[in-house]
């Protein structure tokens, strides 16, 4: 063997030296990174209680405050709470994907958030006669986010208000807000593709009213189907406000 080829294959044993620690090193380098994303990943995604009681984690906070950056400034200076803040950031969003000039405030749509839980009250009027092509924007944006996420569960619950009704086909105002929460709940899984599993169909009949029942506009109040959202809230938000 020539001195020329000792000394070649002696640079490259050294050369594949190098190359070996390279690789290690820039194997320890990814592993770092990979490790510190999901710290942050991990960070940002856990769950803090607010002094109210809201939980929330800092990526749905950081998603709630660009989304607030949008909404009247009036409205969002009437906000005290972490809660309330997330109240307004997520009726901004649904009011994105629905016509609310022709809504009125308080009676036909409400949106309550308890911890975890999103809740969402629509008037009978709006499944159920003329307006309802206006719950269908906001079922199929609800069903795109129950779809998306498989620790999403939905309970439907039907309220009527206190009249007494006996027919062939409905027994009594447990049957019929039995009955209205069932439609919504075949709507969802028929019309939205929403898996069946997922969903849960219950009746309170009349007996949680939100006014009286004495006038004509109050029953009408009083009807009304509730749709709650058992958590993931992160995911709910970020599908909600997204462009």
């Amino acid at each position: 063997m020539t001195k020329t080829q000792v000394e070649k294959e002696a640079l490259e044993a050294k050369f594949a030296k190098i190359e070996s620690r390279v690789e290690t090193y820039n194997s320890k380098i990814n592993s770092l990174v990979q490790d510190n994303e999901g710290l942050q990943l991990e960070n940002s995604t856990k769950l803090d209680i607010s002094p109210d009681g809201t939980i929330a984690s800092k990526l749905t906070k950081k998603q709630m405050r660009a989304t607030l950056t949008k909404v009247d400034s009036y409205k969002l200076s009437q906000a005290r709470t972490l809660k309330d803040s997330m109240i307004l950031a997520i009726e901004y969003s649904l009011n994105r994907v629905i016509d609310t000039s022709s809504l009125n405030e308080d009676e036909d749509i409400a949106l309550n958030i308890n911890d975890t839980v999103v809740m969402i009250s629509i008037s009978d009027k709006m499944f159920f006669k003329s307006g309802s092509y206006k719950a269908n924007n906001i079922l199929q944006k609800l069903a795109d986010v129950i779809n998306s996420e498989p620790s999403i569960d939905v309970m439907v619950e039907g309220y009527t208000d206190s009249r007494t009704i006996n027919t062939a086909k409905v027994e009594d105002n447990w049957d019929l807000s039995v009955l209205r929460a069932t439609s919504v709940v075949r709507k969802l899984q028929n019309d939205f593709s929403v898996s069946p599993e997922k969903l849960i169909a219950s009746g309170r009949s009349s007996y949680q009213p939100l006014t009286d029942n004495e006038s004509k506009e109050s029953r009408s109040k009083n009807r009304r189907t509730r749709i709650i959202l058992l958590p993931n809230i992160d995911k709910f938000f970020a599908l909600m406000a997204a462009d």
